[in-house]
Order: C-alpha cells, then structure tokens, then sequence
C-alpha cells in the first residue's frame, strides 16, 4: 500500500512539473511545484502514521493467546540481561526459599534455559522423567521442589545446536507437556539476554511478575536494564517487574571481616531507582554460596542459618509481598 502511494504521488509530482509555474499573488495559491512538494511531504507523514498504525494493529491480532500452565496459580520468572551474574543461583534459592519462609505453599522449578541447562547441577537431580498416564512428563523432586529442564532429556554434555523453531517447540514441551500437579508458585529461570525464548514464554503464559538479576558493576547494570525494558516493549499485558536482585553485593573476607565491594556498590539499587521498581534485597558474593552451589546443595537447604541462606529468604519474602501489592 505505501509503495502504491509514494508511486503515485511521484506521479502527481512529474505531472506538476511538466506544468508552467504559477506565482502566488496575496491570499491567493495556486499549483506549482513548491506546493506540491509541500504536498507530498504532509501527505508522507500521514501514510507513515498510518502503516505504523496498521502495523502495530496486525501484530498484535498475530499473538498467541495467553493459557495457564494447568495447576499453577502464579508464574514467576527470574531474568538477567547478559550470563554470569547467578540468575540460575537465584532462582534455585529463591524457589526454596518461598517454601521455607512458608511451609504451606507448593514452589516449582522450571529451567527455561535450553543452551545451558543449570538447574540439573544446582537441584541434584539427573536421570529422564517417567511419563504419567496422561503422556505428561513428570518432574524431577529434590528438597520439595519438583524440577523440570532440557538438562533432564539430554545427556551432561551434549551441546544443544538448535534453531530458534526448534527452541520454541522445546518451550512449548516444558511449559504445557510436563504433571506440575498444584503449585501456588512456579520459578522460572529464564536464559539470559532478550531473545526468542524470552519473547514465546511472555507471550504464551500469564506472568505473575519478574525478579532481574545483576551484579553492581557498570557493565552489567546496561544489561539488567535491557532485561527490564523487554517486560515493558513485549505486546502482551502488562507484565509486572517486581524488582532487582543485586547479587555479589559484598566480599567480606573470612580472615578479617573486611568488606570489598569487588563489583562496586550499590549499582542496583540506583538502577532500581532510575526504573521505578523495588530493590528486592542484596545477596553477598560468598564463598559457602558457590561451594555449595557446586555440590547440588543450594545454601537455603544446606546452611538456613547462615546470613547468605537469610539474604535469599529476605528476598522470596520482598517477592511475595511485591506479588501481594500487584494483586491488590
């Protein structure tokens, strides 16, 4: 349609042209080259306005329609802008720590991660899941949390090499193909980055809310914040950031007590500031958090005494409060 009207306005345009000029006397105009150029510039703007309306109408009758994951009440997913700054970490001690500040709720894991499955390792769960009796996958358990992720239908170290369709149907397998039973929350750790996989899961299910993860650094924050904008650009219904996480916050030195900002300070929550979205609590960098990490043991289940086990509960508590505040 555009390339039909700028055609035939180049028309309108030679047949001006090819006329003789005629000078404009007081309040009278009257056709001449100057004014059809003018002519043509106006009448480019409102084409362009117009196919960008008609642009924006066409996408968003081609989304898919939102549909609940069949018994999960709430979906939250943990996000970052770029890897490296334990967002599948998060997510792991986020989820046990839902359930340990209250006993009562049921919390699920799902690794949307397909490149780089994490949840695996971090849960201490290997081997395939058993099909349930409606040819539903059946997720892995350890410490409460039933688990599903592609590290569970491939082997340890099987590169995973494909294309972005064939990454959409794998979503599409973990989201609706898998007996999640009740759970009130599920926790989703999403790859890092604003790519395909993002996109089929905020636009296929109903989010709860998103946690974005990051470091203080400079470097990172850029990233974070690219992750954040994404929740607000994705055309679908608003989707709530419920905060930012700022995670390695702190070194503090088991010799001395000493604290190094190693990645800088407070860089998250000035960020949380500029968006206008809540600093959801700071976890430390610490040694016990990584060991521990290593082992299959997350420090919420292995050390719930420590201040880094506390720190992650600090923050599931901001998130059930955030979640309580968006629902009312």
């Amino acid at each position: 349609m555009a390339a039909f009207t700028y055609s035939r306005l180049s028309y309108l345009l030679r047949i001006s042209l090819n006329k003789p000029a005629v000078l404009r006397t007081g309040t009278e105009i009257k056709p001449g080259p100057a004014c059809c150029v003018q002519f043509i510039r106006c009448q480019r703007s409102v084409d362009r306005k117009d196919l960008q309306e008609r642009q924006k109408q066409h996408m968003a009758r081609g989304l898919p329609k939102q549909k609940p994951i069949a018994g999960v009440k709430q979906v939250v997913v943990v996000a970052s802008g770029k890897g490296g700054v334990g967002k599948s970490t998060t997510s792991v001690n986020l989820a046990l720590g839902l359930m340990a500040n209250d006993q009562s709720k049921s919390v699920g894991l799902l690794d949307a991660d397909v490149y780089g499955p994490s949840i695996p390792k971090l849960m201490n769960l290997k081997g395939n899941p058993e099909l349930s009796d409606n040819n539903l996958m059946i997720p892995l358990t350890n410490y409460g949390i039933p688990c599903m992720s592609m590290g569970f239908l491939v082997e340890d170290v099987a590169p995973i090499v494909w294309r972005g369709l064939m990454v959409m149907s794998a979503i599409e397998k973990l989201l609706r193909q898998v007996d999640w039973g009740s759970l009130d929350y599920l926790v989703v750790d999403m790859p890092p980055g604003t790519g395909d996989v993002q996109l089929s899961i905020t636009q296929n299910i109903p989010i709860a809310g998103a946690v974005i993860v990051s470091t203080p650094q400079d470097i990172a924050l850029l990233d974070a914040r690219r992750g954040a904008e994404m929740f607000k650009k994705v055309n679908v219904p608003v989707i709530c950031v419920l905060g930012l996480v700022q995670n390695m916050s702190v070194f503090q030195c088991p010799n001395c007590n000493h604290q190094t900002h190693i990645f800088g300070s407070d860089g998250a929550r000035q960020l949380a500031d500029t968006l206008g979205v809540t600093l959801l609590g700071d976890v430390p960098l610490h040694l016990n958090i990584r060991e521990m990490s290593d082992r299959g043991q997350p420090v919420v289940v292995s050390s719930p005494d420590s201040p880094e086990a506390e720190a992650y509960r600090k923050v599931a508590s901001a998130v059930v409060q955030r979640l309580e505040e968006v629902n009312t």
